[in-house]
């Protein structure tokens, strides 16, 4: 009897300390925990896909969020500094009040939440992911002047952001007259099923973020138009032709998993409807955030990781877009049907939009930079972005590698002619290595800190 007396009294003391255990960590602590950060950039990118926003819309909501999460929270972490200055119109970001105590994790959150509210449709899922989000602030035990303090902080770096983003020329593109489509061959022309208007014709007319303009990083003109058997355009057709019809297995998964097309519609008989499907960047940002977790970043680390990346997507989107309405090219499917085969169809679905260069190849390529930059190279990872829409995770060596792959895809798809993959990442790589060299995160002697 005494035995068991020990034992139940052994087991009353282990509980009792475990309690107290947990009783003892500070909300400083609680707080610090960056899957925070990662459920709302996620969640973020869960209603960008209910929204069915383009790839260069989605790319502008992350930047906007993710520069006002950072921002945020870098009063609360010594070893980084403000985008302001930095970044093209960001002017000096309000700062707390000196002496007094923040969560600064908390203003970071509800900061990237306020401004992601304002930029999508779906403002209700944003709006009750904050609250519950909020609500587990509130729990972690910090004191309720502290809490007020925290929230008032993030609502004006998130006003100043908001305020910041209104004079990008976003709005008013959204009246600028729709592109023209022209009888001439070599132009890009509406592709089936839905045969959309082209998509952002005025993208190149937003206020760049980090590059001088969208001009600045104009590749080599694509291959010179031309209808003629053993042209070098008729040939780069007939690779996309010969490829698309004899894809091995492995051919085929790398396709679809780097499809990431918001825009894919299904028709069965006379109806149509959408598939929500990632943008390009949103599976950038989601490879961030696998990055983030194994290299065990933490909070005010991850923040600077999805800065960066989205940095990167959106400028390589605007140099991308405005090259893609300057040669406006006609995109395989049209010239293969016309001038090949009439009944050829390629296993992806041409996206709505003139073809070189390929913005596939431009946005990884910039996105890879960033993360390299921030991580290392040789830096292997699981790729598990497509799971929830039906697809296996993918291994990648580096993020160069997962580029690569990202980049070829798009002939695999049938999309895209060689030229605009192979001129497209080496104009992301320019992209994404002048944003290294221009922006500065770190204090520390003005060097970016591999996160280790």
């Amino acid at each position: 009897m005494k035995k068991i007396c020990r034992i139940l009294i052994q087991i009353l003391a282990i509980f009792l300390f475990a309690a107290c255990d947990e009783n003892s960590v500070s909300w400083q602590v609680k707080t610090g925990d960056p899957e925070i950060m990662h459920r709302s950039i996620k969640q973020i990118t869960d209603v960008i896909v209910h929204d069915i926003f383009s790839p260069p819309v989605a790319a502008r909501i992350y930047a906007y969020v993710s520069v006002a999460g950072y921002e945020a929270g870098v009063p609360g972490d010594k070893r980084f500094q403000s985008l302001a200055g930095q970044l093209n119109g960001l002017t000096a970001v309000p700062q707390p009040d000196p002496g007094l105590e923040y969560c600064y994790r908390l203003a970071s959150v509800h900061a990237m939440l306020k401004v992601a509210k304002v930029l999508v449709f779906s403002e209700e899922k944003i709006e009750s992911f904050h609250d519950e989000i909020l609500l587990q602030f509130k729990e972690m035990g910090m004191p309720e002047d502290v809490y007020d303090r925290s929230i008032e902080y993030g609502s004006k770096v998130a006003e100043h952001v908001v305020s910041w983003s209104e004079a990008d020329n976003y709005k008013q593109t959204r009246s600028f007259p729709k592109y023209s489509i022209v009888d001439d061959p070599s132009t890009w022309k509406p592709t089936p099923p839905a045969y959309m208007d082209a998509v952002e014709p005025h993208w190149n007319e937003l206020r760049t973020f980090v590059i001088d303009s969208a001009t600045q990083f104009t590749p080599v003109p694509p291959t010179q138009f031309a209808i003629v058997e053993g042209t070098r355009f008729f040939d780069e057709a007939l690779e996309v032709y010969t490829i698309g019809k004899n894809l091995s297995e492995e051919q085929r998964e790398i396709a679809f998993f780097w499809d990431c097309n918001p825009f894919m519609l299904n028709v069965k008989g006379h109806v149509m409807f959408a598939t929500k499907k990632i943008s390009p960047g949103g599976h950038w940002m989601n490879i961030a955030h696998v990055a983030c977790k194994k290299a065990n970043a933490d909070f005010q680390e991850s923040a600077e990781a999805y800065a960066l990346v989205s940095l990167s997507l959106i400028d390589g989107f605007i140099s991308c877009w405005d090259e893609k309405y300057r040669s406006r090219l006609v995109r395989p499917e049209t010239y293969i049907n016309q001038y090949i085969d009439e009944d050829w169809v390629p296993i992806l679905q041409t996206p709505p939009f003139p073809e070189y260069t390929s913005g596939h190849s431009v946005i990884s390529g910039s996105a890879a930079v960033a993360l390299t930059n921030l991580f290392g190279d040789n830096f292997s990872f699981v790729d598990s972005t497509e799971i929830e829409f039906g697809m296996n995770s993918r291994s990648f060596n580096s993020f160069y590698h997962a580029s690569e792959e990202a980049a070829v895809s798009r002939l695999y798809g049938g999309i895209h002619y060689r030229p605009a993959i192979d001129n497209g990442v080496t104009q992301g790589k320019s992209i994404g290595e002048f944003i290294h060299e221009k922006i500065s995160t770190r204090v520390l002697q003005n060097v970016k800190a591999k996160i280790q």
